[in-house]
């Protein structure tokens, strides 16, 4: 009987799976091994930059093999590394790495070759001769001092400044202890971080704020302050109780936000769990979860008939890649392979895989910090989340809609279009004003009222093209339309979507209540106002009141899983002050409609199951 009867993935596999990314980098590489020049569309930083960037990556996880395997290195991970970090940092060489305090980007690697030499210590950096750890220490050094955005990237001057210290290199406790500061600033709550001030919840939550902290307290930096671990320890407990409900049946995490190319890198704080014992959740559930990533991927095609992990998500899509990403950057899946660091022995590489919450029933949650509600149904894997708190802005700000972030829905079996037409209006799973010539407006800068309700002045953007994006939505001309407040209940496959126009309406404009993008191969088929995707059996519909009329959107090449997609869409000329209501719905067996009225602004929806719900539609004034 195996213990991965949900996966099949054991060690083994895991092992087998980093160490073929590693070794399909070596024909990209120069003969002193300092770069690795994969092929693929450049980053906005440059060739130099992009690799820097293969390698100290994939640096990482060879030192994470070395860690885990006590040394073991029958591949020679640790002298073909240490050839390209002899190279790269020698100034002399046509092939120096760019420095951290010339490059930006560079500030982000040295963390990845810091943590590196720290976890390979004996294998690698003790076996070095001292003008090599010299030329290595004088790159590093570079960081000291300089400055970092105030969002996860102070850890990256924390960590290399930690390894510098613990080997006589020169170092700023001012630095460390302010980037500590930072951190502390950006928790939110109930193990959720803010990437920054903006409200930007997304996967850096648990790749980044989980992992970066706790893997430092590790280095035995004098630092290390027993009531800060103590506090991410329990910070992480309560998010791990919370994100292994944000994973799908069929292995995916949820597809929002920003960086999706790094894939299972979202298994990352899932391992922390495991390496820091920081959980209550079973390390079945844990490995399952994990393994369910890793196995999501390499079931569709990952890494390509080359090796390689390309800018995409299934097959190679650039369009799902930001300004900073280039051909290397899909190698911070090292964070979700943290598992390896941990010997065959450990306990979660023993533990039976248990399943996951979707797995073991439906569920509902609220996540009040991101301000999410969260829906899992068995019957089909599915996870949705709906979305009155996340926006990668703040309140206020008119700026266009970001398809990562601002949609009001996400789940872990769709991806939301990202071409040019959706950065620019907003495609699907809206709820928006239709201008005859500027089409859907934009929701960004809404006010949170409560957990399933928002208030926002609907706006439309003339933007300019600007290629790829950092994750905030695009800038440009505003104009500004009617205050739309929204509010929506989940259950199940259903999520009932209200809304409330206030102010002057042109009778030109329609509201329109658009759903699910299905996106597949083939063109997804339609039923009325149902577009239906056969390739994996789900339904996106749309049903609304009296007086809507039905559409589906279609467009090509918008979506990195599939080139045809389709989104149902509801419209009708609102009169202000009214509430309108729609059932948007998404499912394999979605089950009967619920039965949905309002009196004034309270919304009451009788679920197919006998549960009546109430939404108070109101908003700040």
């Amino acid at each position: 009987m195996t213990d991965a009867p949900y996966t099949g993935l054991t060690r083994e596999h895991w092992a087998a799976t980093a160490d073929g990314l590693l070794l399909s980098l070596r024909p990209w590489n120069s003969p002193d091994h300092a770069r690795i020049d994969l092929p693929g569309q450049p980053s906005a930083h440059g060739s130099d930059s992009d690799s820097l960037e293969a390698f100290a990556r994939s640096f990482l996880l060879a030192a994470v093999r070395l860690h885990g395997e006590q040394g073991n290195d029958p591949q020679g991970f640790a002298e073909w590394y240490a050839d390209g970090l002899r190279a790269g940092t020698d100034p002399a060489s046509p092939n120096a790495w760019p420095r951290p305090d010339r490059l930006g980007q560079a500030k982000v690697e040295a963390y990845s070759i810091a943590l590196g030499l720290h976890l390979s210590r004996p294998w690698l950096w003790d076996r070095l001769n001292d003008q090599d750890r010299e030329r290595i220490v004088a790159w590093l050094a570079t960081v000291v001092g300089e400055q970092y955005p105030p969002v996860n990237w102070v850890w990256f001057q924390i960590v290399v400044e930690t390894f510098l210290e613990s080997v006589g290199g020169p170092w700023s406790a001012a630095d460390i202890e302010s980037g500590l500061a930072v951190h502390e600033s950006l928790y939110r709550g109930h193990g959720w971080y803010a990437d920054g001030p903006e409200r930007a919840f997304d996967h850096y939550n648990g790749w980044a704020f989980h992992v970066f902290p706790l893997l430092w307290a590790t280095m035995g930096s004098t630092l290390v302050e027993h009531s800060l671990v103590t506090a991410w320890r329990d910070r992480l407990a309560q998010y791990l109780r919370t994100v292994v409900h944000l994973q799908g049946g069929n292995g995916s995490p949820l597809v929002q936000g920003r960086s999706l190319t790094y894939r299972f890198a979202t298994a990352a704080p899932l391992w922390m769990g495991a390496i820091t014992g920081a959980t209550d959740v079973p390390l079945g559930l844990l490995r399952r979860g994990a393994s369910g990533m890793l196995a999501h991927f390499l079931d569709r095609g990952v890494p390509d008939d080359r090796g390689l992990l390309n800018l995409g998500w299934y097959g190679e899509w650039p369009r799902i890649a930001q300004s900073y990403s280039g051909p290397g950057s899909p190698y911070w899946v090292v964070k979700g392979m943290l598992g390896l660091m941990l010997p065959a022995d450990h306990p979660v590489w023993v533990a039976r895989e248990e399943p996951l919450p979707v797995e073991a029933g439906d569920f509902t949650l609220q996540l009040p910090e991101p301000g999410w509600l969260v829906s899992g149904t068995k019957v089909d894997g599915v996870v949705r989340i709906v979305n009155h708190g996340t926006d990668h802005s703040v309140p206020g700000d008119r700026r266009a809609d970001s398809p990562l972030y601002a949609r009001i829905a996400y789940s872990t079996h769709t991806m939301p279009p990202m071409d040019s037409a959706a950065w620019s209006t907003a495609v699907e799973n809206s709820v928006a004003i239709v201008h005859p010539e500027l089409g859907p407006s934009h929701r960004n800068g809404f006010t949170t009222v409560s957990t399933g309700v928002s208030a926002a002045t609907a706006h439309w953007v003339r933007t300019a093209e600007t290629g790829r994006d950092h994750g905030s939505g695009r800038q440009g001309e505003v104009i500004e339309g009617p205050r739309l407040v929204v509010g929506s209940l989940l259950r199940g496959s259903h999520e009932v979507r209200a809304v409330v126009v206030e102010g002057n309406v042109d009778p030109e404009w329609q509201l329109e209540v658009s759903g699910w993008p299905l996106s597949g191969t083939e063109p997804p088929t339609v039923e009325g106002q149902m577009a239906k995707a056969a390739t994996d059996g789900l339904v996106s519909s749309v049903a609304a009141g009296a007086g809507f009329e039905y559409d589906v959107r279609r467009s090509t090449e918008a979506s990195a899983v599939g080139n045809h997609t389709a989104v149902p869409c509801a419209r009708i000329h609102p009169e202000p002050d009214v509430v309108y209501l729609a059932t948007v719905t998404l499912g394999g067996y979605p089950e009967p409609l619920p039965l949905v009225s309002s009196e004034g602004r309270t919304v009451r929806v009788e679920w197919s199951d006998g549960q009546v719900d109430r939404l108070e539609l109101t908003g700040p004034r």
